[in-house]
């Protein structure tokens, strides 16, 4: 950390605070400091702990957190149990520094969580009647007090050891508590005469009643769920700012309104999250109180100068492993363009980071267990994987998707980019792949004409059927709906290199890759930026990113050609006959038409594309 920030963290403006930071690390290094390893080290301005060899009980929990609390054994669940005793730095408060003690209230509420998480996981993982499943939901209820799973549990846990007295009176509790908070415990009521039915005849009875009532294993839940979220309001950590509604307030209201445009996931509305920031209630109670998957919130903090400095993470609510957590930098020259530029970026993230994560989690179930959310992700798995049999397994998968709801537009859009692959890459008939990917991309559009990926799906169709104008205006649409949805803009970039504004392509392409630098499509937005380097004649350029995506391991034959030809018109001999033969090596028999009909290429880039390949043939001649 630097000097700087320490001295504004600890202390209230002392008279000289740079040197009471002196004085305390003299006596740090006279407590931590070893004979051989020095812990306290200054670099310049920054201060930093070395602490190789030290076991620190947080870092351990939050190693052990990422790596999966549900691939930790009931032992260890036990164990990390017992090693929260308090609050985080019980007893270490600054109550002058409202920084640190800002800065304090985040920790604790973070390893609160993390406890919950562990003692949820403890307690889902005993049978019911177990002797510690009801000390463990009661422990994971002092903690979270409003987690309606807990209080389910904790009531079948009550009736399965036959003290339906207690449950009872738990209920009755419950009832006023949540009364008091404004909020709806009818569906603890209903969990609480279910466990009370479910164990209170005999055995027999209820496993027959379960096993008549139970579905067919290979029939999965017939409608889409969606991933779901809540954005907390950001922190101000700017020295002298206390009151709400400034700069933390706009930028979460941002956020939660672009990523609402996404129509990818269910975002918790604005109202319901300030409402419960109000009652400094912290984003991780807040989640679980809204029993949503995923919550997102950080701080902002504005420097001496205008810097602005916002810092952010997206956080599992149920085993509260954080996804990811990013910092963001800007000068406050101009507010609202500095905002809305971190803004862009973070809802990027935060929709690349879940979709991630959705897809992760659908590849690791059972195909026959999937709902249509599941199928969907695990279709765009394999869609991802750029190769003729995983886009196979992808169409599949869409299929799924799209017969357990026919109302959820996103599959529609991975189906017709199937059948788009198929077209474009020749593994099947291209008018009949070309028809079919129109004829979905347009059904998508029935289920949602909001959804921008159902017009970026029926922008893609168009194209394919040389439908070039159509094409850019449902891509046009796509980005109006969603500025945030990178697939518009690399395609408008996509179709703009070809034969349209060049310079717009490179634009679109270079906004596509700050949405979404990790992007599967990578490949493919750095070869459309190639493309339109070479009809600007900037042959250099454009054969130094051409290679840079031919380098990527899903670039296909095309994007090879394509840096085969601005190779050559850059005139590198030797890479481009080295090209030329990968090509060969991947599709033996690739020639010049191969690449010119698989695109819509307009006058210019066509002759720039033929006198490049008669270029090569002289090469090879003399080669």
């Amino acid at each position: 950390m630097s000097r700087h920030h320490l001295c504004e963290l600890l202390w209230d403006l002392p008279n000289d605070p740079r040197g009471e930071l002196r004085w305390c690390l003299s006596k740090l290094r006279g407590v931590l400091d070893e004979e051989g390893q020095t812990r306290v080290l200054a670099e310049g301005e920054s201060l930093r702990l070395d602490l190789t060899g030290v076991d620190v009980d947080a870092t351990r929990l939050a190693h052990a957190l990422q790596g999966g609390v549900a691939t930790l054994g009931a032992e260890a669940l036990r164990a990390w149990a017992l090693e929260f005793r308090g609050d985080f730095l019980e007893g270490l408060d600054i109550p002058r520094s409202a920084a640190y003690t800002a800065w304090l209230t985040a920790q604790r509420r973070r390893f609160r969580a993390a406890h919950a998480a562990v003692l949820e996981q403890l307690a889902m993982s005993l049978p019911p009647a177990a002797d510690e499943a009801v000390p463990t939901f009661e422990a994971w209820l002092r903690l979270a007090p409003f987690d309606g799973r807990a209080h389910e549990g904790l009531l079948n846990a009550l009736a399965a050891s036959g003290r339906l007295r207690e449950g009872d009176e738990h209920l009755a509790v419950v009832a006023r508590q949540y009364e008091a908070e404004g909020q709806d415990w009818g569906a603890i009521g209903h969990a609480w005469r279910a466990a009370k039915q479910r164990h209170s005849r005999p055995a027999l009875v209820v496993a027959v009643e379960v096993i008549k009532s139970e579905p067919e294993p290979s029939l999965p839940p017939a409608r889409a769920r969606r991933a779901s979220l809540a954005v907390m309001p950001f922190s101000d950590r700017s020295r002298g700012v206390s009151a709400r509604g400034g700069l933390g307030d706009g930028l979460a209201h941002d956020i939660i309104t672009r990523l609402s445009k996404l129509r990818s996931m269910f975002v918790i509305a604005q109202g319901t999250v300030f409402a419960l920031d109000e009652r400094r209630i912290g984003a991780e109670d807040a989640a679980r109180r809204l029993d949503v998957d995923y919550v997102a919130g950080g701080a902002l903090r504005v420097e001496p100068g205008g810097r602005l400095t916002v810092s952010v993470q997206l956080s599992e609510t149920r085993t509260a492993r954080v996804l990811w957590a990013d910092t963001f930098q800007g000068r406050l020259g101009d507010t609202f363009g500095v905002l809305d530029e971190i803004g862009d970026r973070i809802v990027a993230s935060l929709s690349g980071q879940i979709e991630v994560a959705e897809r992760n989690r659908a590849i690791l179930k059972s195909p026959n267990s999937l709902d249509a959310w599941e199928a969907h992700h695990r279709g765009l798995w394999h869609m991802m994987r750029f190769n003729r049999e995983d886009n196979e397994q992808a169409r599949h998968f869409f299929q799924t998707a799209v017969q357990l709801d026919p109302s959820f537009a996103r599959p529609y859009a991975g189906l017709s980019f199937t059948h788009f692959q198929d077209a474009f890459l020749g593994w099947s008939d291209r008018p009949q792949a070309e028809e079919q990917a129109y004829r979905i991309a347009s059904q998508g559009l029935m289920a949602d004409d909001l959804d921008p990926a159902a017009r970026w799906a029926l922008g893609r169709a168009h194209w394919l059927r040389g439908r070039l104008d159509e094409s850019i205006a449902e891509l046009d649409i796509c980005v109006d709906l969603s500025p945030n949805f990178a697939h518009g803009h690399y395609t408008r970039a996509f179709v703009h290199s070809q034969s349209g504004d060049a310079q717009l392509a490179i634009e679109a392409t270079d906004h596509a890759r700050d949405l979404s630098p990790f992007d599967p499509l990578l490949f493919a937005m750095l070869g459309t930026r190639a493309l339109a380097l070479l009809r600007l004649g900037r042959y250099d350029e454009a054969a130094d990113w051409a290679m840079k995506a031919a380098a990527r391991p899903n670039a296909h034959v095309h994007i090879m050609s394509i840096a085969k030809h601005c190779l050559a018109m850059a005139g590198r001999r030797e890479q481009a006959l080295e090209m030329a033969a990968a090509i060969q090596r991947v599709q033996p028999g690739y020639r010049l038409d191969d690449f010119l009909s698989a695109f819509h290429y307009g006058s210019d880039a066509d002759a720039l594309m033929r006198q490049a390949d008669h270029r090569m043939a002289g090469w090879s001649h003399s080669h």
